[in-house]
């Protein structure tokens, strides 16, 4: 006889107790059915929860059953039929255990006819709930799966001339609040491929592309603020000095993955030559802070002004702007 095993769920959001409920499913069946509950009322769309479940239980069938249901027993007095019916629909074959964490899992089993499978519900292997996760995601970051994170994740981005402390700052932010700095990949770009010449507005689409790309990358391994230096803004920014305009490409990239908050570095610090930077001159420098600050108005984005002519004040400054603009970094 194949064991088929069922979990049920709304999964808001999914969280490592859910992880932990499917392979327990899949450790004790031949195979395992997962359905994602949703309705146009939940404050996360199904479609995104049934993706993250998807890709945290590569082993199981992941199925998205999108329907204005009851919710409660009380709701409506058929409402065991009418679950036992719209389950019993959506999966391609009666489940013969049923696992769940909760107490209800005897009488959903006895609906389907199948085995109850109580698996920790005083959440002693896994102690977070998903409406505790919901409500506080920052506090519990450690019971949030990698693929779900990007979506509670804030984001802090520099942005400012050459020679401001982008980088410097970005890096000690990141160290001080103990999470991951995403580092400017418009250097890397140039040093490897232009050395400062021949640039092209197909240059700067790339540079955004892979920069995106790889903060993408690095999201799911941050903690609660992942910190950047620079992104599709500054790119327009220098686009606009390189070669005079911003492909539609990149603006629609700046609209689309703007920063939570921005920290704008003043030029009111000296320029240092480092071998690569080439806008150093007090008309540009100028030009990148204005442009940057017009970019962040025009796309109605929040940010603060960081000034000072000591890199460690600015540091303490920068600091101070995280903790005021994020409420969970004042813990």
């Amino acid at each position: 006889m194949i064991r088929r095993g069922f979990v049920l769920g709304k999964f808001l959001p999914p969280h490592a107790g859910h992880r932990f409920l499917v392979e327990t499913a899949l450790a004790m069946t031949d195979e395992t059915f997962v359905l994602v509950c949703s309705t146009d009322a939940a404050p996360i769309r199904g479609a995104l929860r049934f993706d993250w479940m998807r890709k945290m239980s590569p082993g199981a069938g992941v199925i998205h059953l999108h329907r204005d249901l009851p919710q409660a027993p009380e709701d409506h007095p058929d409402f065991w039929e009418i679950w036992r019916t719209a389950i019993l629909n959506a999966l391609p074959a009666p489940p013969t255990h049923v696992f769940a964490s909760e107490h209800y899992v005897f009488r959903l089993a006895e609906a389907l006819g199948a085995v109850p499978v109580l698996v920790d519900p005083e959440r002693k292997a896994i102690p977070v709930s998903g409406s505790a996760l919901y409500e506080a995601p920052h506090a519990h970051w450690a019971h949030l799966p990698r693929e779900v994170r990007p979506f509670f994740q804030k984001r802090l981005t520099f942005l400012g001339p050459e020679s401001t402390g982008k980088t410097t700052i970005s890096a000690a932010l990141a160290d001080s609040f103990q999470t991951r700095a995403m580092p400017e990949y418009g250097r890397t770009y140039d040093v490897a491929y232009k050395q400062g010449r021949n640039w092209h507005s197909e240059d700067l689409v790339t540079l955004a592309e892979t920069h995106r790309a790889m903060r993408e990358a690095i999201q799911s391994l941050a903690d609660p603020l992942l910190i950047e230096d620079t992104d599709a803004v500054q790119t327009a920014v220098w686009s606009e000095f390189l070669v005079g305009a911003v492909a539609p490409a990149l603006e629609k990239i700046e609209r689309e993955t703007l920063a939570d908050h921005y920290l704008i570095l003043a030029p009111d610090i000296a320029w240092a030559q480092d071998g690569v930077r080439y806008a150093g001159d007090p008309a540009t420098r100028a030009f990148f802070f204005d442009e940057a600050e017009r970019r962040l108005k025009r796309l109605g984005a929040r940010y603060d002004i960081i000034s000072g002519e000591d890199f460690d004040f600015r540091r303490c400054r920068a600091i101070e702007a995280a903790q005021q603009r994020f409420d969970f970094m004042r813990d």
